[in-house]
């Protein structure tokens, strides 16, 4: 009897459904039934959060961008012109890293290695008064990688649906986006191979079904589908039809001493994920946005190859977005 009915108490319980739930789950933890994430949101009701799509801002947003290196300075600085250039008003603050998990932004006992070079910059502003002053209109959080790392030991649902929980206590309506990257290119498993699976397997079951099993009704956590785009532009690298590039560490930035950096991302990398964050964040295709954008870091300005090869990456990120429902973008 007590097999059959534990799972539903401790999902419950874990979403705070009964008055003294917390005393309980204590009781149940010390007798060793139970921890305090939840079970991850069954698929099918998981799922079914994502079936209505969201109606597209009417006007610019202001975003909160939270993460690490590969968030970084230029990204969401090309985000910004590319949104200024579709005419839209758009303002941005982050709070970044290096490396660094959800749950080191959250735990004030924790470090953040890089924090004050990284955020040296007049767009940064402290995570927590961010998103407490509820003058935000989507926040944009991302978890460290190896993703599978994050998962097992820095706790990524628990401090995933926290900082949900923080943005949306200032501001009900805030839309709230995970941000999904990628790993080392030199990968033993593949670069694109994992793109593939890690998705499923690390990003949806192992954060944002866990993440969202806390609250009832669970309250959607969008997708800004970054690997996967990334992983679309591999399938089209592989198959010679991209025009221009014949390797995806073309993508990738360069150390100082010439070699390949396995995980940071050039401005080529970057203008595509700032892509990427323009049509899940504003609902628009970014075809027809200017193959040239100015670098935050450099203040120099980084143009596309070619007409053609702008079109191509372009379309591949419209197409992406507008295929995966966990963006909350309508497909035409």
């Amino acid at each position: 009897m007590i097999r059959r009915i534990f799972p539903k108490l401790k999902r419950a319980i874990c979403r705070r459904r009964f008055f003294g739930s917390s005393a309980l789950l204590l009781l149940l933890s010390a007798c060793g039934l139970t921890r305090c994430t939840p079970d991850p949101l069954p698929r099918a009701e998981f799922e079914a959060l994502y079936q209505t799509p969201l109606a597209p801002p009417e006007s610019g947003i202001r975003v909160f961008h939270l993460g690490h290196s590969l968030v970084n300075r230029n990204m969401p600085d090309m985000l910004r012109q590319m949104a200024e250039n579709a005419g839209y008003e758009h303002g941005f603050e982050s709070q970044i890293g290096w490396g660094t998990p959800l749950k080191s932004h959250f735990e004030p006992s924790a470090e953040i290695f890089g924090f004050e070079k990284e955020n040296a910059h007049g767009h940064f502003r402290d995570v927590k008064e961010a998103l407490g002053s509820g003058e935000y209109d989507a926040v944009v959080l991302t978890e460290m990688v190896e993703i599978k790392d994050a998962i097992a030991y820095f706790d990524s649902a628990e401090y995933l649906h926290k900082f949900a929980n923080l943005a949306r206590e200032a501001r009900p309506h805030i839309r709230v986006y995970l941000y999904e990257t990628w790993h080392n290119v030199d990968d033993p498993e593949g670069w694109r191979v994992r793109l593939e699976k890690d998705r499923a397997r690390y990003w949806e079951d192992g954060i944002l079904r866990p993440a969202l099993a806390y609250d009832d009704p669970p309250l959607p956590i969008y997708v800004i589908p970054v690997g996967q785009v990334f992983a679309e532009i591999a399938r089209q690298i592989e198959g010679g039809t991209l025009n221009s590039i014949t390797t995806i560490e073309e993508l990738f930035a360069r150390n100082e001493d010439g070699t390949l950096d396995t995980i940071h991302m050039g401005h080529l990398g970057n203008y595509i994920a700032a892509l990427t964050h323009y049509a899940v964040l504003y609902h628009q295709s970014p075809i027809g946005l200017p193959i040239d954008v100015t670098t935050f870091d450099e203040n120099s300005i980084f143009t596309i190859s070619s007409d053609r090869l702008a079109r191509q990456i372009q379309t591949i990120v419209w197409d992406v977005v507008q295929a995966d429902s966990l963006t909350g973008v309508a497909s035409n």
